[in-house]
């Protein structure tokens, strides 16, 4: 029964708004579906990174040297908060000078980079995946069982993300988008800038 326990909790970690999801919103609507898929990828990638941590036992390793479970911490907090304070910058020049200011969504390399480069910030997500199998794998585990744990994680955050870009890249969305960009862009600089603070200062 491990993994439909998998599928279960990471269903709903996927679904669970974090930094992942604010790329993929932000690269759907200020994007195209081109970027936000490449988006995206970044993310599945830096998922499957993660994934065979924890199933190796990244946990132990992080118990072992937890200076550098602080660092990690710090280091991918702070990469996050500047993230949302450049786009707090952006909106604010935006509505300051009254015109339009370069966006901050490039093209599908960036956004692919961004992605992946967001989703490894975040160690947390390594010692969730660690715990989680840790509950959930049977003892002594075939390596199979492992392998298959990976790619239910990818399958399940594959199907959420397609659902997510689909739904933004909708043109009737993308409308609204560009008709509030300023109070999307800050309202999405505010969450990073939050999950960012709150997980460089959460170092015990």
């Amino acid at each position: 029964m491990f993994l439909p326990t998998v599928a279960l909790i990471w269903t709903v970690a996927a679904v669970t708004p974090g930094p992942n999801f604010l790329v993929a919103v932000r690269c759907a609507v200020g994007g195209s579906r081109r970027v936000a898929f490449a988006a995206v990828g970044g993310t599945l990638v830096g998922t499957a990174m993660w994934g065979v941590a924890g199933w190796l036992g990244i946990t132990a390793l992080f118990s072992a040297a937890p200076l550098a479970y602080a660092v990690l911490k710090v280091v991918g907090g702070i990469y996050i908060a500047f993230l949302g304070a450049k786009l707090l910058w952006k909106a604010r020049r935006r509505g300051k000078a009254g015109a339009e200011v370069a966006d901050v969504v490039h093209g599908p390399a960036w956004a692919f980079r961004l992605g992946l480069a967001t989703n490894l910030a975040n160690p947390k997500t390594a010692a969730f995946v660690a715990s989680l199998f840790a509950a959930a794998m049977p003892p002594d585990p075939a390596w199979w069982q492992g392998l298959a744990a990976v790619a239910l994680m990818l399958t399940i955050s594959s199907i959420w993300y397609t659902i997510v870009v689909f739904s933004l890249t909708h043109r009737a969305v993308a409308n609204a988008y560009r008709a509030a960009r300023r109070g999307v862009d800050a309202a999405t600089g505010a969450l990073f800038v939050a999950f960012g603070a709150a997980m460089a200062t959460s170092v015990r």
